[in-house]
């Protein structure tokens, strides 16, 4: 049935240029012949592809039908008059219908992909055409596209294959690809490179109810571990507060602490292994012009005798949680180390024998305890510590403010470590009796230099209004005036110069 078959006089304008329409291409193809050949017609819409079948030769419109057309075009042309309208020629109006469909044409070739978010990591949809219709360049060969699929997305068109991978290198052929920067990756690819891993189960640090990566990070060590490892019995090392792998191996101290192998690679672990460190500390102290006249014992100590001690002080100031250090002013018995402990089944400490020792006041100070199984660079610090307490009591220091007195010992703590780290390794390295520690030497120098600048900036970092800001006080005297211009000032005033 030809498209004309019906009544002619309900002919419309569209009606009208279709014929037209139909007239131009013949006039293309055939000259003035009324033929169309057979062929096929593949274009895109919304992403289809439209197939028309062949259609068979013949003629178009019938002659016989040509005076009934003239009359319902002059119908149609009176019509428009009729309602104002101003109706063009024929070749103006197709040449107006061309630029049109290829305006429409080209605007859906090129549009841009949709976006979700913004910012790096971003997921996008690559929008696939099934043929290229024009001339286009690749984005990524740089050579023309030509008849055949193509990607749209990133503001240029693609091959297929040309539209890769930054981290893997491989075509991204998914729905949806992320970025970073002006680069695509395949979602998995991007998890893979940009999102953070625990250091402690090694997987995915997941997100949080309001879909935000949540970690939390340990501000010198800058380890990134999931928030709920505070909360189920992940070990923390008592001496670098690390979380270690789940695979690394702890030492348990009888008092309950956990030591991480390196700490415990330099741990001093007995009265007697502390007593080299001692001398050191005390030449230290020479050095400053500030000996210490009296023979103060040292004696290493359990968790335990420690708290014991600290109650039976009348008074003093004392780091909480733990206090890891004691300088004592009353007659107490204590109970210490002799003999380093060793380490069983289990990676557990075992075989400890202690001895106790009844302290007798001879003057201002008894003695000074520390905690043992802590790394030698940490139980030095808190040694230094202690003796400025000794130094201060024993030179007619009474009645200083805490923050004053304690930061004025966190200074000399300070001071040592300082010196410890720009000497390079100290002179009585204490060392271990596993069979791994001769092994470490080199290894172990340089996690012990690691670990002194994690001691000293564990001093400077204190948020704790006596030890912290005592010790920026009196760090920023002796920066200022020097050691033995501060320490006068105190002992005049009770207070640090400013």
């Amino acid at each position: 049935m030809n498209y004309f078959s019906a009544d002619r006089s309900s002919l419309g304008y569209e009606d009208i240029i279709i014929y037209l329409i139909m007239g131009w291409l013949n006039k293309i193809f055939k000259g003035s012949s009324h033929k169309i050949s057979e062929g096929n017609y593949h274009g895109r819409y919304g992403g289809d592809t439209v197939q028309n079948e062949p259609s068979s030769s013949g003629d178009v419109w019938p002659e016989t039908e040509n005076e009934d057309i003239d009359r319902a075009i002059a119908l149609s042309l009176l019509e428009e008059e009729q309602k104002g309208k101003k109706v063009i020629g024929n070749e103006f109006q197709l040449e107006e219908d061309e630029q049109l469909a290829r305006a429409i044409q080209e605007s859906l070739n090129i549009e841009s992909p949709p976006q979700y978010g913004n910012g790096n990591g971003n997921i996008y949809q690559p929008i696939p055409f099934p043929y290229s219709t024009g001339f286009r360049i690749c984005a990524g060969c740089n050579t023309e596209i030509g008849h055949g699929r193509f990607l749209s997305c990133m503001g240029a068109v693609w091959h297929p294959e040309c539209f890769t991978c930054h981290g893997c290198g491989y075509p991204i052929s998914d729905y949806e690809y992320s970025m970073n920067g002006n680069y695509p990756y395949h979602k998995s690819c991007y998890k893979e490179h940009y999102h953070p891993k625990c250091d402690v189960c090694k997987h995915f640090i997941p997100t949080n109810p309001a879909g935000l990566i949540e970690y939390r990070a340990h501000p010198f060590w800058v380890q990134k571990y999931c928030p709920s490892h505070e909360h189920d019995r992940t070990p923390r090392c008592c001496s670098c507060e690390r979380m270690e792998p789940r695979d690394t191996r702890y030492v348990a101290l009888n008092d309950g602490r956990k030591l991480c192998l390196e700490c415990l690679d330099s741990a001093i672990m007995d009265t007697n292994e502390c007593q080299p460190l001692y001398l050191d500390i005390q030449e230290f102290y020479e050095g400053l012009n500030m000996k210490v006249q009296q023979q103060v014992p040292l004696l290493l100590v359990e968790r335990q005798a420690l708290n014991e001690a600290m109650e039976g002080e009348k008074s003093g100031h004392h780091h909480m949680p733990e206090t890891r250090g004691l300088c004592l002013s009353e007659e107490q018995t204590v109970s210490t180390i002799l003999r380093r402990p060793k380490i069983g089944n289990g990676n557990r400490v075992m075989n400890m024998i202690t001895e106790p020792c009844k302290l007798t006041r001879r003057c201002d100070v008894t003695a000074v305890l520390i905690l043992y199984g802590l790394p030698r660079l940490l139980t030095g610090s808190i040694l230094a510590h202690e003796m400025m307490h000794a130094w201060l009591r024993l030179n007619g220091y009474r009645t200083l403010a805490q923050d004053v007195e304690e930061g004025i010992c966190q200074v000399l703590a300070h001071m040592w470590l300082d010196a410890e780290l720009t000497s390079g390794s100290g002179s009585n390295v204490a060392s271990t009796s596993s069979a791994s520690t001769s092994s470490k030497k080199g290894a172990g120098s340089q996690c012990e230099r690691k670990l002194g600048q994690f001691f000293k900036h564990q001093i400077e970092s204190d948020t704790s209004l006596v030890y912290g800001a005592g010790f920026r006080a009196g760090h920023q005297a002796v920066l200022k005036y020097g050691l033995p211009a501060t320490l006068k000032h105190i002992q005049l005033t009770g207070n640090f110069p400013y």
